[in-house]
């Protein structure tokens, strides 16, 4: 099935060399990240030690002192008062368990309690939280079970208060669910009854400490070198692009990388929700949607923002999601001037990712014959790139699709680069090839017309570049 679902006519392969006009890589490639096991649970009398402590600290400590003082001072003065109430216990065993205790109380005190040594831990890229001993993460892209959990259905909620609390928000019977960010940047998603029946659910989706770059992803697989210079050659030359995928398929990944390839003397206006980029050009603006506050008011929309941005003197318009009625002002805007916009969008193939553009902009509440969208659609985007999540866990552009105009009442696509699965490695992963397909883009004229080289030769069909992932 998997094999139908991306497989096309693969051309022969060639033993030619790597061309040399096919863009170099730019920056180097990050190492892989290491997987780190998790620590063993503490032994059930530890636990309860654990607790009896955690309650002396919380009488002993002055809080507004802690308040006031730096995140290392007060790590440093939580864990100096540990340690002197922990002396006081005859616990024996390893001097490591003790250790792992301290630790312990020190994240229940000031953090995230059973949560923080999986934020600290850089394998981990989402953390799904389903009940008190039903702690989950994903990995390379595969979900296993963590060993941490909590003491109760209570010790869940007072992780979720201290979450939210920073932010002036509430998550209880009147307001179920909500959406947060950590001060470091990762997305929290928490709900709690009554539209969870069986208690607080917490996901969690951490930001990428380390930056992922272009030569990471051919590294890695999701691009081959080939559609690595053939994209690069896309957003300088100021074409419109459309990122599509599912849910953790690595659309904003991908879209970090090409919004890499973005001349330094531009300016950019970021639109997300929430902030997740990471973009090192120095004339970056970043605007971030606000929910409704505590009194259902105070509410700042994409689409307001997307209004406001094209006041700002913007040379490239970076929307994170696209999600409702703000798609209709994201097409006036590519249409109007604001050439080599990039946006995301959840879609499962490109040609859902018209039709989910289609229907959003009907969310706009305009009253616009259904021709007149896809022309909109069609004279607006020019590419849309499609990542896919395959069943081994990894994450892999599966097509780069041209918009090449309108037959008829239809938005006409055609596949420049379509991923081919080979098969599997000793390891059992999938391996496979992103392939050109030899047919020539309509848009060449734009690279003319900007004075960028045309990537030609990434599209020869006569060679592959890359090789097998």
């Amino acid at each position: 099935m998997l094999r139908e679902r991306f497989a096309s006519p693969r051309p022969a392969p060639s033993t030619a060399e790597h061309d040399p006009s096919v863009a170099a890589v730019e920056a180097p490639a990050a190492p892989p990240r290491p997987v780190v096991p998790e620590a063993p649970a503490l032994p059930p009398a530890l636990v309860q030690v654990k607790e009896r402590v955690h309650r002396q600290l919380i009488e002993e400590l002055d809080q507004d002192r802690l308040g006031r003082l730096s995140p290392a001072e007060a790590r440093a003065e939580v864990r100096r008062a540990t340690h002197e109430i922990v002396e006081g216990y005859p616990l024996q065993g390893a001097g490591e368990l003790r250790q792992a205790l301290v630790e312990e109380i020190i994240d229940d005190v000031l953090g995230l309690g059973p949560l923080e040594p999986l934020l600290r831990d850089d394998s981990v890229s989402e953390i799904m939280v389903n009940g008190p001993d039903q702690v989950w993460v994903e990995r390379n892209g595969r979900l296993q079970r963590s060993v941490q959990t909590f003491r109760d259905e209570s010790h869940v909620m007072r992780v979720v208060e201290r979450i939210v609390a920073p932010l002036g928000r509430r998550v209880d019977e009147a307001s179920p669910m909500a959406d947060a960010r950590l001060p470091d940047g990762s997305r929290v998603n928490i709900v709690v009854p009554p539209a969870s029946p069986s208690g607080a659910k917490i996901t969690l989706r951490k930001f990428a400490r380390q930056r992922l770059l272009s030569a990471d992803l051919v590294r890695i697989g999701t691009l081959s070198e080939a559609a690595e210079a053939f994209l690069r050659g896309c957003v300088r030359a100021e074409l419109n692009i459309l990122v599509s995928g599912g849910t953790g398929t690595g659309k904003t990944t991908l879209l970090n990388v090409l919004s890499s390839y973005i001349d330094a003397h531009e300016r950019i206006v970021t639109i997300e929700d929430p902030l997740e980029l990471q973009l090192q050009q120095p004339h970056v603006v970043s605007l971030e949607a606000r929910p409704p506050g505590l009194e259902g008011n105070r509410q700042i929309s994409q689409r307001d923002l997307l209004r406001n941005a094209l006041r700002m003197r913007p040379d490239r318009v970076i929307v994170g999601e696209v999600r409702g009625g703000e798609a209709f002002d994201m097409l006036q805007a590519m249409n109007t001037g604001h050439d080599g916009s990039i946006s995301t969008v959840h879609a499962n193939t490109p040609r859902d990712a018209v039709s989910r553009v289609e229907n959003m902009v009907l969310m706009a509440g305009l009253d616009l014959p259904d021709h007149a969208i896809r022309e909109q659609i069609a004279s607006a985007i020019q590419l849309i790139v499609q990542v896919s999540r395959l069943p081994d866990g990894s994450r892999r552009v599966s097509h780069i699709t041209e918009v090449a105009g309108m037959e008829g009442q239809m938005i006409t696509l055609q596949d420049l680069f379509v991923m081919v699965v080979d098969g599997e490695d000793a390891e059992g992963r999938l391996t496979s090839t992103l392939m050109p397909t030899g047919l020539q883009p309509r848009f060449i004229e734009r690279f003319e017309r900007v004075g960028v080289p045309f990537p030609a030769d990434a599209l020869r069909v006569d060679r592959v570049h890359g090789g097998a992932w």
